[in-house]
C-alpha cells in the first residue's frame, strides 16, 4: 500500500469528522479531526490533526475510584457520565476549532469505559460513559455514539472495534500484517490470514500504571519513558505466575479489561512472593506485555507489526516487544509510518466508526468481535438542526487510503 498524495479525486461523499475517545488508561480524552470520503470501493482519510485533552484531576480520580471491583451507586454513575459528557463535549468543541478550521459535519465519541461485563468468555455487556447530548448541545453537531453495545447484543464483544481500520488500512499489504494498539489493554488485528482477527491479548499498560502508582504512592502514575523498567531486572518467577492467568489460554475472539487486570488483581498476585524491588515489579510487568503480545503475533505468522497508542512512547516497552519480535524475524513500526500518528489513532478509528454508521455501512468486522454478522454501531444524537442523513453506500469499501500531503511511502523496517 503507498501512501497517496492529496489530490482531488471524484469523491461520492465527502465529511469532515472529529472522533473523541477515552482509553482504559483514563489519562484524557483524544481528539482527532480528518475529511472522510467513500471513492469506489475505497474510504480515503486525510488526517487534520490529533490532540489529547487530559481530564481534571478529580474527575479521573473518581473514575479510577469507580472502577471493578469497587462498589459505587448510581447516583455516581451519573454525575460521571455527565462530567464525562462535558469534558467531551469541551474536548469536540476545542478540536473542530483547533484542528478542523471550525468547520465540521460530524462528531464521532467512543466515550470512556467504565466496565466490560464478560463472564464465561462471553461479553454479556458494555458501559461507556460520556452522555452525547452534551457534545450535541456544545458543537451544534450531530454525534455518533454508543459504537459498542451493538456488537455485543449481536453476539460479539465489542472490542476491539479497531479491527474494521486495520482490515481495510492493512488490505493491500502482502503476507500477514498485524495491528497493534497499546493502550490500558493491549489488542492485535490481524489482516492478511485466512481471515480478519482481532482480540485483545492482555494488559498493555493497565498493571504498569497500577504498579507506578502504587511504588510511588500515587505519585507518579506511570513509568515515564520505561525508566523504572530499564532499571530494574525481571522477575521470572513473578513472571511465570502472572502468564499463568487463564486469560491468555483462551481462545479468540475474546475481550478483556481493567475489571480484571488492576491494581486488586497485581496485589493478589504480590501476595504470594517475597519482596519484590520497585524497579524489579516494573520490569516484570513490561515484560509481561512484551511477551503476551509477541506471543500473539508469532501465533498468526505475522511478518511485521504495525503499532500504536499510548504504550509507543515507552521506550521500555517498545525496545522488550522488539526484542521478542525479532526472534522469528518479525519487523516492528509505528503507525506513524503509514499515515496514522500513533497517539492519535484511536480516535481516527473513532471518527471513521461514526462517518461508517452515517452512510449506513457496518462498523464491525465479525471475525474481529465474534458478532454474528456486520451490524450498523451506534446511536445518533440530532445537532441543532434537523438530523440529514447522506444517500446510504452502494458499495461496501473494501479498503482504506490514507492521504497525506506530498509524503512517499516508507515500508516498515526494525529500529
Amino acid at each position: 500500500m503507498a501512501l497517496a498524495p492529496h489530490a482531488p479525486v471524484a469523491y461520492t461523499t465527502l465529511m469532515r469528522v472529529v472522533g473523541v475517545i477515552s482509553g482504559t488508561s483514563m489519562d484524557g480524552i483524544d481528539v482527532a479531526a480528518c475529511e472522510l470520503a467513500l471513492s469506489g470501493d475505497a474510504v480515503e482519510l486525510r488526517p487534520l490533526g490529533f490532540t489529547e485533552s487530559p481530564y481534571p484531576a478529580e474527575l479521573r480520580a473518581r473514575l479510577l475510584a469507580a472502577l471493578p471491583p469497587a462498589s459505587t451507586t448510581a447516583a455516581e454513575v451519573c454525575i460521571l457520565d455527565t462530567e464525562v459528557g462535558r469534558c467531551f463535549a469541551e474536548a469536540a468543541d476545542a478540536g473542530i476549532a483547533d484542528l478542523a478550521e471550525g468547520q465540521a459535519d460530524l462528531v464521532a465519541s467512543l466515550g470512556q469505559t467504565l466496565y466490560h461485563w464478560v463472564e464465561d468468555g462471553r461479553a454479556r455487556g458494555t458501559l461507556q460513559l460520556g452522555q452525547p447530548a452534551w457534545i450535541a448541545e456544545r458543537t451544534g453537531l450531530p454525534v455518533v455514539s454508543d459504537l459498542r453495545a451493538r456488537d455485543v447484543a449481536a453476539g460479539g464483544h465489542g472490542a476491539p472495534l479497531a479491527g474494521v481500520l486495520d482490515a481495510l488500512w492493512l488490505a493491500d499489504e502482502p503476507g500477514v500484517s498485524i495491528a497493534l494498539n497499546i493502550g490500558g489493554i493491549a489488542n492485535i488485528a490481524v489482516v492478511g490470514g485466512p481471515e480478519p482477527l482481532s482480540y485483545d491479548t492482555g494488559p498493555g499498560n493497565a498493571l504498569i500504571d497500577a504498579a507506578a502508582d502504587m511504588v510511588t504512592a500515587g505519585r507518579q502514575a506511570h513509568d515515564t519513558d520505561g525508566r523504572m523498567a530499564a532499571a530494574g531486572s525481571v522477575r521470572p518467577d513473578l513472571l511465570k505466575t502472572l502468564m499463568d492467568d487463564p486469560y491468555y489460554a483462551r481462545p479468540a475472539p475474546k475481550s478483556t479489561g481493567k475489571e480484571h487486570f488492576n491494581a486488586a488483581y497485581l496485589a493478589r498476585v504480590l501476595d504470594d512472593f517475597a519482596r519484590v524491588g520497585d524497579d524489579d515489579l516494573l520490569a516484570t510487568l513490561t515484560e509481561l506485555t512484551a511477551v503476551t503480545v509477541a506471543r500473539a503475533c508469532h501465533a498468526h505468522g505475522a511478518r511485521r507489526v504495525v503499532a500504536a497508542g499510548g504504550g509507543t512512547a515507552n521506550p521500555a516497552l517498545m525496545s522488550a516487544l522488539r526484542n521478542h519480535l525479532a526472534e522469528r524475524d518479525v519487523t516492528l513500526c509505528t503507525s506513524d509510518r503509514l499515515g496514522l500518528p500513533a497517539g492519535g489513532k484511536e480516535a481516527y478509528l473513532t471518527a471513521l466508526l461514526g462517518f461508517l454508521t452515517m452512510h449506513g455501512l457496518p462498523g464491525n468486522v465479525p471475525g474481529t468481535t465474534g458478532a454474528h454478522g456486520p451490524r450498523l454501531l451506534g446511536g445518533i444524537t440530532p445537532g441543532r438542526g434537523p438530523l440529514a442523513l447522506p444517500e446510504p453506500a452502494a458499495t461496501r469499501p473494501r479498503r482504506l487510503r490514507i492521504l497525506r500531503p506530498q509524503q512517499e511511502w516508507r515500508p516498515c523496517a526494525s529500529r
